[in-house]
């Protein structure tokens, strides 16, 4: 799905956002990317700074036993926050910060739906934080492929059908009681 094209991408910087990590920008020649499953990217930006950030979360909340105080990058709940303080730090003014999120795919059928939580959580905080949703391309069983201009707000969202995508099966190991280390 492609929502708003890019121009060339002629000197621009690429910058991958990986699981747990914010990236935030005010330069246009910088893009960031990121590839997603179940996990949710919040792409934040505030066109008249021309400040914005990309996260990629890989769970929504940590879990009821969850050691209070303990900060744990995976979670949407710390990154979310993170990003929209680092754009204040920079910049950007809440009243304008307006946001995209992509991902929150459930890709294996049977398993508990983790996608569908990351996306209720991001829908829910930026209803929360009063930060205007303007594009989704959440849910689904596909893969995505998200390309976001932070400072000028501009993205692609790119997905990949389950019929193209590589079946991986778990490598077949074989019964290692003896306590033997083996290298690779």
């Amino acid at each position: 799905m492609l929502h708003q094209p890019l121009p060339s991408a002629t000197g621009m910087k690429r910058i991958t956002v990986l699981q747990g990590q914010i990236c935030v920008s005010g330069d246009t020649n910088v893009e960031f990317g990121t590839v997603l499953g179940s996990c949710v990217s919040s792409c934040l930006f505030d066109s008249v700074a021309q400040i914005g950030g990309m996260n990629h979360f890989l769970l929504a909340e940590p879990p009821a036993n969850h050691t209070p105080g303990q900060v744990d990058v995976h979670y949407g709940v710390y990154l979310m926050e993170l990003l929209i303080n680092e754009m204040l730090s920079r910049g950007a003014i809440k009243q304008r910060i307006r946001a995209h999120l992509y991902g929150g795919a459930n890709l294996r059928a049977g398993m508990a739906p983790i996608g569908t939580a990351n996306a209720a959580f991001a829908r829910t905080f930026l209803d929360r934080e009063h930060i205007p949703l303007l594009r989704e391309d959440l849910g689904g069983t596909c893969a995505r492929r998200v390309d976001f201009r932070p400072a000028t707000g501009q993205v692609r969202c790119r997905t990949v059908e389950s019929t193209l995508a590589p079946d991986l099966k778990p490598a077949s190991r074989t019964d290692r009681r003896s306590g033997d280390v083996e290298l690779f």
